[in-house]
């Protein structure tokens, strides 16, 4: 059984952007940066090499439950 929930226009790929797919873009980044944590990002910022993506994959989660538990101890 086959659910859909919402619904989503497919945009073409297009070589330039319409001021009203660029606007749009606009608005999804302000709402983003309205969430509680919207202007935190939980990667540190640097180069990292990594010798394969699982690794790099367990390092990008690492930061994710580490940024969340910080801002869980924030808010408690």
């Amino acid at each position: 059984m086959t659910r859909t929930i919402g619904r989503r226009k497919e945009r073409r790929i297009t070589f330039s952007a319409s001021a009203e797919l660029l606007a749009e873009g606009a608005r999804f980044n302000d709402e983003l940066h309205r969430l509680p944590t919207g202007n935190r990002t939980f990667i540190p910022k640097g180069v990292i090499r990594f010798k394969s993506h699982e690794e790099m994959n367990r390092y990008d989660l690492e930061c994710l439950a580490l940024g969340m538990a910080r801002v869980a101890l924030e808010r408690s």
